[in-house]
Order: C-alpha cells, then sequence, then structure tokens
C-alpha cells in the first residue's frame, strides 16, 4: 500500500484519522464483539447497503466497507481521482485502524461505532483560502450536534466543545478530525477529508474512557440498529452539505453564510472557564468568551488580555 502524502497548512486539519469519539489512548481488541443487534446491524449493511437510502439521497456518492483500517486514509487516497464529486461519502463500522490526536490509537468492537469520512472540494474557481479551512471542522461539529439531537431524548443536553467534540451532558459522543489532501497531478486543486466517529451502541462496560458515551446509553432507540444509523448519517450529511455549500457561495465567509452564529449557538463552551492545553506544552487559563472571524477560540485570561487560540486540548473547568 502507499502511504499518502499529507500537508498541514493549519493546526485544526493536521494529519490524523478518527477512531470514535472519547477514545484516545484506549486500544481495545480488533474485532472484538459488541453487541449482537450492532453487530448484526453491521454485517447486513455490508451485503445490502442499499439499506442505507437516506443518506444515500443526501450526497453525489455513499461508499460502504465492510471494515476498514481508517475511513480517512482510505478516502484520501480515492480522492486522488480527480472524477471523485466534492462530498463523497466513505462509511462503515468497523474501522480497525483509527486514530485520534498524536496518533494515539484505538479500535472500537465491530459495529458499534459509526466512522464517516467527506470529501470537501473547493467550488468553483474559488481556492479553499485558509479562513475557510478553519471553519470546515467546525462546520462538522454543528451538522452532528443537529444528527445527534434528533435522535435523543430532549432532557440529553447536547453541546460542542470547541472546536468540534459532540458531547452528551458532558461526555464526549463523537470526534471529528480532518485533513488535508494535497494536489497531485491526477487531482491539482486542494481538497479536505473531514473525519468523525460516533458511539453507537457501545455499553457501559466497553467504554474506553469514563468520559465518553453512546447515543443508546443516553436514550437512542436503538431496535433497528441500521434504521438508526441511517437517520443519524443522513441528517449528518444533509446539515454538513447545506452548510459548506453556502459557506462557498457567501465567499468563504462564516458571518455571511450563517455558520458563525450556528457554532456560537451550539458551543458549550463559551461562558465557561477553561483550561487550555497548547502545543508545545504551555496552558492558558481563562473563561471562553468568544469565536472569532477564523474560527478560533478566544480566551480571556486573568490579566483581561483577550488571546485566539488555533489549538489546543480544551479543559472545561466549571
Amino acid at each position: 500500500m502507499v502511504k499518502p502524502a499529507y500537508v498541514t497548512v493549519e493546526p485544526r486539519l493536521a494529519t490524523m484519522d478518527e477512531g470514535a469519539a472519547g477514545a484516545e489512548g484506549a486500544a481495545g481488541p480488533a474485532g472484538a464483539a459488541g453487541s449482537a443487534g450492532a453487530a448484526d446491524a453491521a454485517g447486513t449493511l455490508g451485503r445490502e447497503p442499499d439499506r442505507l437510502p437516506a443518506s444515500r439521497r443526501e450526497v453525489p456518492e455513499l461508499l460502504w466497507r465492510d471494515s476498514v483500517g481508517s475511513t480517512n486514509t482510505e478516502l484520501v487516497r480515492l480522492a486522488a481521482d480527480s472524477e471523485l464529486p466534492s462530498f463523497t461519502t466513505l462509511v462503515t463500522t468497523d474501522q480497525t485502524a483509527g486514530r485520534g490526536r498524536l496518533d494515539r490509537a484505538w479500535i472500537a468492537p465491530a459495529g458499534t461505532a459509526l466512522a464517516v469520512s467527506v470529501l470537501v472540494r473547493a467550488h468553483g474557481d474559488r481556492p479553499i483560502d485558509g479562513a475557510t479551512l478553519g471553519w470546515l471542522p467546525l462546520a462538522a461539529g454543528a451538522a452532528m450536534f443537529d444528527a445527534v439531537a434528533a435522535v435523543l431524548p430532549r432532557r440529553v443536553r447536547v453541546g460542542i466543545k470547541w472546536p468540534n467534540d459532540v458531547q452528551l451532558d458532558e461526555s464526549k459522543v463523537c470526534g471529528i478530525l480532518s485533513e488535508l489532501v494535497p494536489p497531485s497531478t491526477a487531482s491539482p486543486g486542494i481538497a479536505v477529508v473531514i473525519g468523525a466517529g460516533l458511539n453507537l451502541t457501545i455499553t457501559a462496560e466497553q467504554l474506553p474512557v469514563p468520559t465518553a458515551t453512546s447515543l443508546v446509553l443516553a436514550g437512542a432507540d436503538a431496535r433497528d440498529p441500521a434504521g438508526l444509523i441511517d437517520r443519524v448519517l443522513s441528517a449528518y450529511l444533509r446539515s454538513l452539505t447545506a452548510s459548506v455549500t453556502q459557506l462557498w457561495r457567501d465567499g468563504g465567509d462564516a458571518e455571511r453564510s450563517g455558520l458563525h452564529a450556528v457554532v456560537v449557538q451550539r458551543c458549550s463552551t463559551l461562558g465557561r472557564e477553561v483550561r487550555v492545553e497548547l502545543p508545545g506544552g504551555a496552558r492558558l487559563l481563562g473563561r471562553a468568551v468568544g469565536i472569532d472571524a477564523l474560527g478560533r477560540l478566544e480566551v480571556r485570561d486573568d490579566a483581561d488580555r483577550v488571546r485566539a487560540v488555533a489549538a489546543g486540548d480544551i479543559i472545561h473547568l466549571r
């Protein structure tokens, strides 16, 4: 296998692939059995991919894999084909070599988590610039917020911990990591692959860390696992494609397109006292007060100075 080349021009678009939510640093056995219903659903979907009818209507091409090392890595490889259209989506419920931040490996029990990667290409003649790049992962987080909230009881508090960790009652259910696809001879334009890992039917005993959760643990109805996947995936793709398309139409301006307002409304980090673990080991303490025009988190420190954070681990203090 030829290892794809990666180029990083923005901190939130690093060379990382997404496993499943909240699982960094906790590796599980490859192919471990999940709940019987979820495992059966995953196998059935692999044989009959047309059982994702709603999701297929939302994108030009939806690719199903019974099992794959990493949906991000696979879609980056496929993106070298210039004929592969924007919003092509690759999906599996058995990702065996997903990676989270800092290349930490994690493998979810087969059939218990959804891994989905979406290819985003530049629209028309407009290039993907740095300002636009920063908003793509945030758009994905907002889209997953909407998708998850639609299948959960209203009592569950859904929020986004900046930049795009989707949380249910402060526990992580979905993580999103994106990577920049470098131009090639066959596909000279810059593209981005947005990867998401969503915990579907992971049980309390299977959780890799106590700060993680799953849709089922939060009260989602999983009597029809395949139907649950299609409802969540179709809603996510519909919201993501709509917000990115509008962002292109408005020249990459997140405020004009409405994306900035949507992200601010859903971001549970704003107004909180936070500790930011910055790249290189430095720390920043303060209150999260806003999100700027580039999608960076604005933190006011004890000296009343506001700093814009482009990348870092966010810890909610209170």
